[in-house]
């Protein structure tokens, strides 16, 4: 196939031949001045052609790669504006992924087979991208459950930034006794006994979930460049080609970025990344940002590996948790200590990401900011943007705007969207985050995900969120005018992921001169029902000119990865995201496996009842058709 001369594509010899050509497409470029397309060509990784057959033949030599895209959407190749990117690329292959997984059956039976085949002083561990609100029962795990599908392999099962559940083999490997204390902003769960459970609560901190994971073992040398490379092709597989790394706790700099630093001076990043510094010890964060502004400056590096700038944390006393199955965090006095981080890095050139849920932190942000403003000191000329973001304010919005800020807003509410409907109500849920608002004043929008460790990386799933309002359990949240259409959703993966990273004039939209990055698709984007939005994947995806993921047709043009070590690993079995069907195929399907949910769930209810936690008699089937 490196060859297809077909429709008069001869192979010609000349001085601008393209390394690869992607032709008969139904392209969507993000660019106004030519919006649709049927050919691309590329060279040295920056885009020479865009048009039609006539238009890219003669960039066609004897060595150029022309791929058939047999008359499929093809889109600009997407950019997660908040992915824990490099976090979870050290962790991949140690995770067993229940992301898309429509049962908790399912899942149990693939944990109890991953149990199986762990050896001895590993841990089984399921750590975000999924929602007990998206399995047919409706309910997590129990611990009972765990300690039959494992019970000499310690398990940790992660949900949200609310819980987690441990087995009793984990809780030994953690070392969690009767007397271990509850630590700040967290619970241990104990029994009438006064002995652990195995539930490990946010209230609100989630410091205690993430301390207790990072008590399991970790990947080392190659097997951690195996692993993320693997990874990234599991994010090329769904088209996307950027991401702008968060940061995140347990992620320090320099030893968490070495690998991607490795991988990018071997020429091995599948994925374009942008990342922070995000500083790990309470009370050392300014001594933390003063040392990595004698290190590098942002924008260091290249087109595959970049200082972004510092965040999303820059002091842990402004952080809000956004655990929303508790209530809203009451923060301490933070501005001081605050305003000198802000302070620092404006002065050094420094722009930043800010996490921030609700608006009553937002605010206490904006004084601050407001204040250096008044000085001549903010933004001087830096990047910024709050992320998350989802009760924030129309003041606040406005008050963003005209400092100059920017927004990164995440899916979140796909997977946490019923415990912020309970504790909030509906008009609340209504605008979180208030889209349409931050877009109508002029606010440059990311779109993003926050995978790994509550949110799945992929992006179709916050492109479904973005455009339905609904959650993975088909709860629908935000009404039509706080959605925002197709063309838009897309724009925010693409062009607006390029600005926050100063780099709109070069990726974002398909166009000559810019970065050759795209994603041929398995399904319309634009035009496939949007319940199925969700179901897409790439088949084809591009980044600079290398094929990086191939599938169906295109089977084999991709560059060959490393096995996946080591051997045990579950993504080496499972795989990564758990595929399903789009709902106008899978009818049958999932009529059987709500039959299976239904009996799973009458036998958690018997279990339930020979305890005494529930009545013995079955709830009686009422009908009012049929009664008197």
């Amino acid at each position: 196939m490196s060859t297809m001369p077909v429709g008069g594509l001869v192979p010609r010899a000349t001085d601008n031949a393209a390394d690869l050509v992607v032709r008969n497409a139904k392209i969507h470029t993000g660019d106004p001045v030519r919006p649709q397309a049927e050919a691309i060509a590329i060279r040295d990784g920056v885009i020479t052609a865009v048009g039609d057959d006539n238009d890219v033949a003669s960039h066609i030599g004897p060595d150029t790669k022309v791929v058939d895209a047999l008359g499929r959407r093809t889109v600009p190749g997407l950019n997660d504006a908040h992915l824990h990117v490099i976090r979870g690329g050290l962790n991949y292959v140690l995770e067993l992924r229940w992301d898309g997984v429509p049962t908790l059956r399912q899942g149990l039976a693939m944990l109890r087979e991953q149990a199986a085949r762990t050896p001895k002083g590993q841990w089984v561990r399921v750590v975000g991208g999924w929602s007990a609100e998206q399995f047919a029962e409706r309910r997590l795990p129990t611990v009972a459950e765990l300690n039959a599908a494992a019970p000499d392999t310690p398990v940790f099962v992660l949900h949200l930034y609310q819980s987690a559940v441990l087995n009793r083999a984990a809780l030994k490997a953690a070392g969690f006794t009767r007397d271990t204390p509850d630590p700040k902003g967290g619970q241990i769960v104990r029994g009438r006994d006064g002995e652990p459970t195995g539930m490990l609560l946010a209230a609100p901190s989630a410091l205690i979930l993430y301390s207790t994971l990072a008590k399991a073992p970790v990947l080392e040398g190659e097997d951690r460049k195996t692993s993320t490379r693997h990874f990234l092709r599991e994010l090329n597989r769904f088209g996307l080609t950027s991401a702008i790394d968060a940061a995140g706790g347990f992620q320090n700099f320099p030893d968490n970025y070495s690998t991607v630093v490795e991988l990018a001076k071997a020429g091995q990043l599948s994925l374009r990344i942008a990342y922070h510094l995000f500083p790990q010890t309470a009370g050392q964060e300014i001594d933390d940002l003063t040392r990595w502004i004698e290190m590098a400056r942002p924008e260091d590096g290249d087109e595959w590996l970049r200082l972004n700038g510092a965040g999303e944390n820059l002091t842990w006393a402004a952080a809000d948790f956004e655990n929303f199955a508790e209530p809203r965090p009451n923060l301490a006095d933070f501005e001081a200590e605050f305003e000198k981080a802000v302070r620092l890095l404006m002065e050094n050139g420094w722009g930043f990401r800010l996490h921030a849920t609700y608006d009553e932190t937002i605010r206490r942000d904006l004084e601050v900011f407001e204040k250096l403003a008044a000085e001549g000191l903010f933004p001087a000329g830096n990047r910024w943007l709050f992320d998350h973001a989802e009760t924030v304010s129309a003041d606040s919005l406005d008050r963003i705007a005209a400092l100059g800020g920017a927004m990164s807003v995440q899916n979140r509410l796909s997977f946490q969207g019923e415990a912020f409907l309970r504790r909030y109500g509906p008009g609340a849920a209504a605008d979180a985050p208030p889209i349409r608002a931050m877009l109508e004043r002029g606010l440059t929008v990311g779109a993003g995900t926050d995978a790994t460790r509550v949110s799945t990386y992929n992006p179709w799933v916050a492109l479904h969120w973005l455009i339905t309002g609904r959650t993975v359990g088909d709860l629908v949240l935000r009404p039509p005018h706080n959605r925002v259409d197709r063309r838009t959703a897309l724009a925010m993966f693409t062009e607006a992921g390029a600005a926050l990273t100063g780099e709109e004039g070069v990726k974002g939209v398909l166009r000559p001169g810019f970065l050759g990055d795209l994603a041929v698709l398995s399904e319309d984007y634009f035009t496939v029902p949007e319940q199925d939005i969700a179901h897409i994947e790439s088949l084809l995806t591009v980044v600079g000119g290398r094929i990086v993921h191939a599938t169906a047709e295109y089977e084999g043009l991709d560059e060959e990865l490393p096995p996946i070590s080591p051997a045990w690993s579950p993504v080496a079995h499972f795989g990564g995201y758990h595929a399903t069907p789009g709902t106008g195929l899978s009818g049958a399907r999932q009529a059987e496996l709500l039959g299976q949910a239904v009996a799973e769930s009458e036998q958690h209810r018997q279990w339930r009842a020979r305890r005494g936690l529930t009545p013995e008699s079955a709830s009686t089937f009422f009908d009012p058709c049929f009664s008197l």
